[in-house]
Order: structure tokens, then sequence, then C-alpha cells
């Protein structure tokens, strides 16, 4: 790595490109720089570059920091190199297409640090067959004045409805307000299929916990009850990243966890001032989750 005043040349995997402004703070309450984000993809990248792979990635950008506010972006600038892969995806209900950035290896991962990306958030499917997922989540959005017991319970309870249709499930700690509940699937229903599903499942728990869960997607209709969101499970929508900053005072992360971690786990647990010491230890936790890939989702 070499440095001038302003920018610092890298190379990843063979590939060259500058890193400018790397003392910019893009987390203003927490002192980390553009340098740290680009160090923190780096070092992350084997575990975080196989989720990514292949799917339509969405970026969200803060060119200066999260409390200035970012923007999404979803078509790739005509500036970024032209080894970063890019797929064009059609619109559905619309015409025309998107040309979205397709993160398969790391010197793409941390090219995109170098344009001011915190969050990544990936499609649901591959580029190769964009109408099948290959992966169902299901979103459990607390309200404000949740107790963590409460929701880790609420978590418990929809890994064991996954469970019960045949689903394998998988926990991330968001990054953010809550947790996700995943499941791989092998990619031969399509999202129509797939979303009525999930909603129905969300719909039963609903239906068996209507104080505790709830699937209204108005915020003061929630009350205090945890939002199940199913509307990920659609063409042309993203869930975060697995190992992805999120743009929050605290640089957290979102974390993949194993079993038996949720006791103890926090939406906000992972970070960029932690999640390596924590992938040295311990390997990635839905690294071989495509073993238990599910044909269908049923319920």
């Amino acid at each position: 790595m070499a440095r001038t005043e302003d920018a610092e040349r890298l190379e990843v995997d063979g590939r060259r490109f500058e890193l400018t402004h790397p003392d910019k703070v893009l987390y203003p309450a927490d002192g980390c720089t553009k340098r740290d984000v680009a160090d923190y993809l780096c070092s992350v990248a084997a575990a975080m570059v196989p989720h990514m792979r292949g799917k339509p990635l969405t970026l969200r950008r803060f060119p200066d920091g999260v409390q200035a506010g970012g923007f999404f972006q979803k078509e790739a600038s005509g500036h970024f190199p032209d080894w970063v892969r890019v797929a064009s995806v059609p619109q559905r209900g619309e015409p025309g297409s998107v040309h979205h950035v397709v993160c398969d290896d790391a010197a793409t991962l941390v090219y995109l640090a170098t344009q001011a990306t915190l969050e990544f958030h990936i499609g649901l499917s591959k580029v190769e067959d964009l109408d099948k997922p290959v992966l169902v989540v299901l979103d459990l959005d607390p309200p404000p004045d949740c107790e963590l017991g409460e929701l880790r319970k609420a978590v418990r309870e929809i890994c064991r409805r996954f469970d019960a249709t045949g689903l394998s499930p998988y926990v991330q700690a968001t990054g953010g307000k809550g947790f996700h509940v995943v499941a791989p699937l092998t990619g031969e229903q399509g999202f129509d299929e797939v979303r009525a599903a999930s909603r129905e499942l969300a719909d039963n728990a609903v239906r068996d916990h209507p104080d505790r869960f709830t699937t209204e997607h108005r915020k003061d209709r929630r009350g205090d009850r945890i939002f199940l969101d199913t509307n990920r499970n659609a063409y042309g929508q993203t869930m975060i990243c697995p190992y992805s900053p999120r743009a929050r005072d605290g640089a957290p992360a979102a974390t993949p966890l194993d079993s038996g971690e949720l006791s103890k786990a926090t939406p906000q647990g992972h970070g960029l001032a932690n999640m390596t010491r924590r992938l040295a230890r311990k390997t990635d936790p839905w690294a071989t989750m495509h073993r238990s890939a599910a044909h269908r989702v049923t319920e």
C-alpha cells in the first residue's frame, strides 16, 4: 500500500485502485475513517464475499459520513473499473433494466469501500435466475421498548416454525434494531410462491400469539408487538449482507450467529471494532448453509 497526502494506492488480489481521502471520518461518533472501513472490509472479505457472490447488489453510500445522510444506489456508476462485474436486471412492471454491481471478489468489495459504501444489500436470487430466490428471510422488527429477552424468545419461536416447515433456520443480528431468520433454498420456487408461504408462516405466528407478533405495516397500528416483515421475499428486494457495516453510531455490522449464541446476542453486538477478532476465533456460522437448502417453502 503506497500513500500520498490525500490518497493511498491499494492492491487487492492483483487489482490496483486508489483510496482517496483515507482519513475522512465516516463515523464521527466513533472516529472511524474511510481507511478503517476499507481495512475492515478487507479483513472480512473471505467470510463476506461468498454471501454476495452472484447476487445483485444495492449500495448505500455516505460520502460525507453517517451523520450527513447517504443514498441508495442500484445503477452502477460509469466510472467504476471495467473489472467490476455488472449485471442487467429487468425491472418488473417497468420498462428497462438496472445495471447492478455483482460483488464476486475481495477487490470489488474493497473498491466499493473507496466509494464510501457502508451498507451492502444483497438480492435474494442470483443473476442467472432472478425469479427464483435462493434465500427466504423473515425480519423481526421490535418496537422501541421491546425487552431483549422477549426479542430473543420471538426469534426462537420463528426458528421453530421454520423447522416445522422443513426449512433450516439461520439467525443474523442485523446491526440495526432486530434479527433476521433466514433459510437457504435450492432456487426451484418463484418469488410469488416463496413470499406467499412466508406470509402464511408469519400470519400463523400472529394467529397463535396475537399479543406478541404483528404483520401490520403501519407502525401506529403495531402497538408493542414485534413486526414480522416478509416483504423482502419479492423480486427486486434485498436484505443486509452478512458482515456488512451499518450506518449507525457504534459502527455495528450484520452478524451471522450460531445456534448457541442467541441467548447472549444483541442486534448490534459486533462491528468494525471487534468483528475481526470474532472471525479469528470462529468460522462463519453460515459458511455451509447451502448444504441444507430446502426445495420448497410450505406452511
